[in-house]
This record gives structure tokens, sequence and C-alpha cells, in this order.
């Protein structure tokens, strides 16, 4: 999927709330979104548009519609997934000890972090499409954490001096790719980072 000249529609993202969708429209959005996901899995972010429309079940046409640009489609996955993973804290909370809920958390942003090829490099290429997003990523994953890790300390089981920003580039930080080395040494290392939150004894 290459750069294509139409006007941009209801693909391009921001931290501003998108324009509301029809029905159907949101539909085609929604089955694009969870079809780049899995094509970036398994292909990288140049992956070929047909490939990513024949997945979601929709033309190619519909995909330049709402994402007229590989920028705007990658930049809209990736806000997708930190929507998805600031939503996922209460419900954790919801289900888990304090704890419990927090090592989850940070389970699933690890993930966030490390499954998508090509992103990092996609994100740090200085395209203007992707400027509003590390705003966004901490306006969204900041309050989550924070409410975690207060419930968790409130408890006694962990620290009370960890912040909740300091947490998530440490995190980000030992996600970057290592040579020879596969992600599951970098979910080891945060693991040993999360069992460093524990309260001294």
């Amino acid at each position: 999927m290459a750069d294509h000249p139409e006007p941009a529609q209801a693909g391009k993202t921001s931290a501003q709330p998108p324009r509301r969708l029809r029905a159907d429209a949101q539909r085609n959005v929604e089955s694009l979104l969870e079809a780049a996901k899995a094509v970036f899995d398994t292909s990288g972010v140049d992956a070929p548009a047909k490939e990513i429309a024949d997945l979601a079940g929709v033309g190619v046409g519909t995909l330049y519609r709402h994402f007229p640009q590989r920028s705007d489609l990658v930049a809209a996955v990736v806000q997708s997934g930190i929507d998805a993973c600031a939503e996922a804290g209460p419900t954790l909370s919801a289900k888990h000890e304090p704890r419990a809920a927090l090592a989850k958390w940070i389970h699933r942003y690890t993930e966030l972090l490390g499954t998508k090829r090509g992103l990092a490099a996609a994100m740090h290429s200085g395209n203007p499409a992707f400027d509003a997003l590390p705003g966004y990523f901490m306006q969204r994953l900041e309050p989550t954490l924070g409410a975690l890790l207060a419930a968790a300390a409130e408890t006694g089981e962990i620290r009370a001096d960890a912040s909740a920003k300091d947490l998530l580039n440490a995190i980000a930080l030992l996600c970057q790719p290592i040579r020879g080395e596969e992600f599951t040494y970098n979910q080891r290392m945060v693991t040993l980072l999360v069992d460093g939150l524990r309260r001294p004894s």
C-alpha cells in the first residue's frame, strides 16, 4: 500500500475525537483495523494493501477511502492498540487482586510494544502522521497505570515510589529489539523489572 492522493477521511488519527461515521462505515473501519493488526503481525507494516483489504472483506478502494496513506493506517493501528491497553486496566482491576491486575496489565502493555513487526521503525521515521501519538500514548496509558500502581501500593505489596511515567518509559526501553535475541528475552527483562517493584521487607 503506497501513499495515495485521496483526501483524508475517517481513518486519519490524532489526539482529537474522530468524526462520527455511519454504522456500515464504522464496521468497515473496525474490520480494516483488525485485519491490519493481523497482517502487520505476520507480514510487517509494508504488506500489500490487497492482503489487508481481503482479510477485512472489503475492497482496496474502501481501504484507501478510510486510510488514504500507509502512515494513516499504521497510526490508527497504534492508536487502537493504545486504547485497548488503556481500557484493559479497569477490567483487570475488577477481576483480580491489585498486584495481579498490575502484573497482567504490564504483560499486556509489553505485548503492545513488542508484537507489531516494523511498527517501531515506522513510528520513528519522522512522518508527521505520527506526531500526535507520543502525547496520546501518555494521555491514555499514564492514568491507567497510575491507578493500578496506587491500588497495589495501598495494599503494601509494592513500593510506593514508582511513577507511572517512569515505569512506562522503562518498559518501553526494555522492549527495544536486541540483536540475536527473540522478544521472549525482552519479556524476561520486564519480568525482572516488575519483580523489583515489590516492597522491600
